[in-house]
């Protein structure tokens, strides 16, 4: 398990599946009107996730490369089609508020190609670990960009929170402005938006980060000139 900073960077941040590969924007870009949607969405996705890559692991030595891809997925349907029915009985109403992007999580690229490219070429573990914090690096971007959209399209946030979490979070919605509505971040053009400028946030601190990093090595490069050149050979 030492691994595990790795994969937990790479999931997060330098090879996050909604800011870096880009793969399953469908139900990021459609789902995420509200915070208590995209939270719905990202717990399925991250179930989803741990579960069909630590069952590909499993059966890794057991699958036949000839019927690998379609066993992945129907590995997969069957951990989404657990986390449906689990949404339905507990969040009934929420359940009916995602519809169709529930089922379509066996579609999501990013699943599938973790399962392909990491869980099926390694252990349990690792397997398990990468889908959890792949799961997560999905499931964050997911989350902010629906708080983004609801504040700037309506001006709330964590508003009606107990269609997932219950009567534990009645009071929980935070009202920054009376009967406002802003279409634009309401509607699909708001998501992409929104989501572009999340993408250039990342772009930015990972040019800031490179820079800040290549000034201590320049610095040391520039003294090693100064050295061979001023220094005394005998």
């Amino acid at each position: 398990m030492s691994q595990w900073p790795t994969l937990a960077r790479q999931g997060l941040w330098s090879n996050n599946p909604a800011l870096v590969q880009l793969l399953g924007l469908c139900p990021l870009l459609a789902v995420s009107t509200t915070v208590v949607n995209s939270l719905g969405l990202a717990l399925a996705t991250l179930f989803v996730m741990i579960g069909s890559s630590t069952a590909v692991s499993l059966v890794r030595h057991q699958v036949p490369g000839a019927v690998r891809l379609p066993a992945f997925v129907m590995i997969i349907a069957a951990f989404v089609t657990c986390a449906e029915l689990l949404m339905a009985a507990y969040a009934y109403a929420l359940y009916q508020l995602l519809g169709i992007f529930i089922p379509l999580i066996v579609t999501n690229c990013a699943i599938l190609g973790r399962a392909d490219a990491f869980a099926s070429r390694q252990p349990v573990g690792l397997a398990a670990l990468d889908g959890l914090m792949v799961g997560l690096g999905f499931g964050i971007v997911l989350v902010i960009l629906g708080g983004a959209r609801e504040l700037l399209g309506h001006g709330t946030l964590f508003s009606n929170m107990e269609l997932l979490l219950g009567p534990i979070a009645n009071g929980w919605q935070l009202t920054l402005a009376q009967d406002y509505q802003f279409l634009f971040f309401v509607l699909p053009p708001g998501a992409f938006f929104v989501a572009g400028m999340l993408i250039a946030l990342k772009n930015v601190i990972d040019q800031r980060r490179t820079r800040h990093s290549a000034r201590p090595a320049a610095t040391i490069a520039r003294t090693e000139r100064r050295v061979r050149v001023t220094g005394v050979i005998k």
